[in-house]
């Protein structure tokens, strides 16, 4: 038997003692037990039974959640520390153990929220499935509630604050640019864009458009707009197709850039027939 843990006894009918499945722990072997339930090792962790959510997770997310609400309802300057901590039912020193000033959990705040569409980079063989797949959900949500005027405080509070710039930056620009950073680099080890690709470049002629439409909200920001960015950008980045061969193919080069022109002109006098999509 292991030290600090002793098996308290039953008799039987007969009068006989046997084991009782009772565990008397004293302290030490309370601590021996508890390890043994953090680190899943022997037969103890196997029987323990299912904890839930550490209380410090749930107050985490309860704050994140406050934050949200706050930023949407009432904009960056309502997300006071006193003011979560009311709606959380947490403590300030709670809240400053994570999040040393406002700026930075509003920030965490609205990036958990967008996270949980969880648009991860998935591999569906294809650079444009796989852009589709990341951005569309993404530009789903951000159409659904007023984030545009979230970002616009956001973007405003970066230009006046050096070091607000620097959180905004490493806490809500990159970690999305990350994801679309994975997407075109697998491209690339398949063979399906050049290697030398201008990778960033690539991901601000993405996002540029989405973002330009959530913050101006003078078109709709959906599905098909999503497609569209996706498909123009490709059309500078993807290898050209081989040139038809035969003594016609300038030609037929030629034309077809006409054609192409004839197209995409626009009427005089007259709306872009591609805008508002």
């Amino acid at each position: 038997m292991r030290p600090g843990i002793a098996s308290s006894c039953d008799r039987d009918e007969a009068g006989d003692r046997r084991p009782s499945s009772v565990l008397v722990l004293d302290l030490p072997g309370q601590a021996w037990f508890d390890v043994q339930l953090m680190h899943g090792n022997g037969e103890v962790a196997a029987e323990a039974p299912r904890r839930g959510r550490p209380r410090s997770e749930k107050a985490r997310l309860a704050i994140l959640e406050a934050a949200a609400e706050l930023l949407l309802a009432r904009g960056l300057s309502a997300v006071s520390m006193d003011t979560v901590a009311e709606r959380a039912g947490v403590s300030k020193a709670t809240i400053y153990r994570w999040w040393p000033t406002k700026g930075a959990l509003a920030l965490d705040a609205l990036y958990n929220e967008w996270a949980a569409v969880r648009p991860r980079a998935r591999d569906t063989g294809s650079l444009r499935g796989d852009l589709l797949s990341l951005l569309r959900p993404w530009a789903r949500l951000a159409a659904s509630r007023p984030y545009g005027r979230v970002i616009a405080a956001l973007v405003t509070e970066a230009q006046t604050d050096p070091a607000f710039a620097a959180e905004y930056r490493a806490r809500f620009v990159e970690p999305r640019r990350d994801q679309a950073r994975a997407v075109f680099r697998r491209a690339i080890e398949r063979g399906e864009i050049p290697g030398d690709t201008k990778i960033e470049v690539a991901l601000d002629l993405l996002y540029g458009p989405i973002y330009h439409r959530l913050l101006h909200g003078h078109a709709p920001l959906n599905d098909r707009f999503v497609r569209d960015i996706v498909d123009t950008a490709l059309g500078g980045i993807m290898p050209a197709p081989p040139a038809a061969a035969g003594p016609d193919a300038a030609g037929q080069r030629v034309s077809g850039s006409r054609r192409a022109g004839a197209e995409h002109s626009v009427p005089a006098g007259g709306a872009d027939p591609g805008h508002g999509r």
